[in-house]
């Protein structure tokens, strides 16, 4: 029979995962680990998930329903993942990405490229509402300018998050900017116009900071070094500004509330028409053939969707910049995603998530309270389970009644959702965002999340409004 789990049992899988984590990532592989140490891992904390909640009385036919339901919740997402290890390699051979890094060294300046960054992805992220578009179209780009101007990628990674998740958590056409409200009970733009009093500050500071780092660039501001990256991009493809019409189409898609994986597989598709117009000097030189046949072009279009394209390129940092995986070269992060479900679903099944947030609920006494705890649990589900959507959906729905009980109208908590749940969960390396980003830059998790201001300012903004009492709006009776 099952019985209620303890707090003492439900922490011991997240002490586990914390420490066997730990211990790959700085005691033993360092940024290896993501190449399959944390996915068993994960699986190792599912298993042992599993047998402390059958210990418990759970059956393990609820145990593997849980785990389903938890990997069929991020279908969607690994969908979505594969075709943008596609779109990121055809987008090479095409010559868009090439096209961009190009104009953007010529644009951009290293005295103001890390805020330009920021505000560019923000930008972007606002008009589509998708933070994983953003940082597969110019965000891709932007760490390769970043790298050929001697930017740590980490820092241009940093940068690019921070002004993608801007972007989303205000744009009405994001999915979380949706769910929150809706778990909270208010309306859209009620939940948009309160976020901006915690949002925007954030953002700023988040600049200023970036701003700093920026100016201290400036010793590698030579941009002469630059020019034989630019005459090696030059001679190598066929640089085009017709070619930004290959990512405006899939911009241009979202901003029509084109659902995310019809866009991208249409944005790879175009992708590999352009690369037929404009690359097929290119496409001759990788044939290593004297005329290009069908069945080579085929073959050549066929590898950037899905394996890796070798480019001759000499200088090294364009030999870097111009690497790419396919979609086979998103498979780590795929795994990773769904080891972690596997680990999230297992913890639901046995109730130890529900018996962890109960006991911090017990914790919230006062308004500043009862938003901190909120904004813990939000994060709580971001590591343990391993899904944004989960992490503003479960606090959604447990917190709903103390918010009104407490007197506060329904806009704090959504809020407070979306400060904590949507932006710190590309923070968490296991975690589908944390993933995602990783693999789709090329940057580890741990490396960009100190550079992740906005990300990491968000959530204490949100604690700092509370406990100063400002901007926290009653509930009108």
């Amino acid at each position: 029979m099952k019985k209620e789990p303890s707090l003492i049992l439900s922490l011991i899988p997240v002490f586990f995962l914390i420490t066997m984590l730990s211990l790959n990532v700085v005691g033993v592989f360092g940024d290896d680990a993501l190449g399959g140490p944390n996915q068993y891992i994960l699986l190792l904390s599912g298993a042992l998930t599993a047998l402390l909640a059958i210990r418990n009385g759970v059956s393990y036919d609820q145990i593997m329903e849980g785990i389903k339901k938890s990997i069929a919740n991020t279908v969607p997402a690994l969908l979505i993942l594969l075709l943008i290890g596609s779109l990121a390699g055809v987008w090479m051979l095409s010559g868009v990405i090439p096209t961009m890094i190009y104009y953007g060294l010529q644009l951009l300046n290293p005295a103001i490229f890390l805020p330009a960054t920021a505000i560019i992805c923000a930008l972007v992220s606002l008009a589509t509402g998708s933070s994983w578009g953003t940082t597969a179209t110019v965000g891709i780009a932007l760490v390769g300018i970043g790298d050929a101007m001697q930017i740590s990628s980490a820092m241009a990674a940093g940068a690019v998050i921070s002004g993608a998740y801007f972007g989303d958590k205000i744009s009405p056409l994001s999915d979380t900017t949706n769910l929150a409200p809706s778990m909270a009970g208010t309306d859209l733009f009620t939940h948009i116009k309160y976020m901006l009093y915690t949002t925007v500050p954030s953002f700023v500071l988040a600049l200023i900071i970036f701003s700093f780092l920026s100016w201290n660039q400036t010793s590698n501001g030579d941009l002469s070094q630059l020019q034989p990256i630019l005459s090696e991009l030059d001679s190598l493809f066929n640089i085009s500004p017709w070619l930004f019409l290959v990512p405006l189409s899939v911009i241009g898609l979202i901003v029509l509330k084109t659902p995310a994986l019809p866009a991208i597989l249409a944005g790879t598709l175009i992708g590999g028409i352009f690369a037929l117009l404009f690359q097929s000097d290119l496409m001759l030189t990788l044939s290593e053939s004297n005329a290009l046949t069908w069945q080579s072009t085929y073959r050549l279009i066929m590898n950037s969707f899905t394996i890796d394209v070798s480019y001759p390129a000499q200088h090294p940092v364009l030999s870097s910049l111009l690497e790419t995986g396919g979609m086979f070269g998103m498979w780590s992060t795929v795994l990773l995603v769904i080891t972690a479900m596997i680990f999230g679903g297992a913890m639901e099944a046995g109730g130890f998530l529900q018996c962890i947030s109960r006991n911090l609920l017990k914790l919230a006494k006062g308004t500043a309270s009862l938003i901190a705890t909120t904004a813990g649990t939000c994060v709580f589900v971001n590591v343990t389970a391993s899904d944004q959507y989960l992490a503003i959906v479960l606090p959604g729905r447990m917190y709903a009644d103390a918010y009104k009980d407490a007197g506060l109208a329904p806009e704090n908590l959504s809020r407070t959702l979306e400060d904590s749940g949507t932006v710190t969960s590309v923070l968490v390396p296991w975690n589908t965002c944390g993933a995602y980003q990783s693999g789709i830059l090329n940057v580890d998790t741990m490396a960009y999340v100190p550079y992740a201001f906005f990300n990491l300012i968000s959530p204490f903004m949100t604690l700092l409004f509370a406990i100063f009492n400002v901007k926290i709006k009653k509930l009108v009776q």
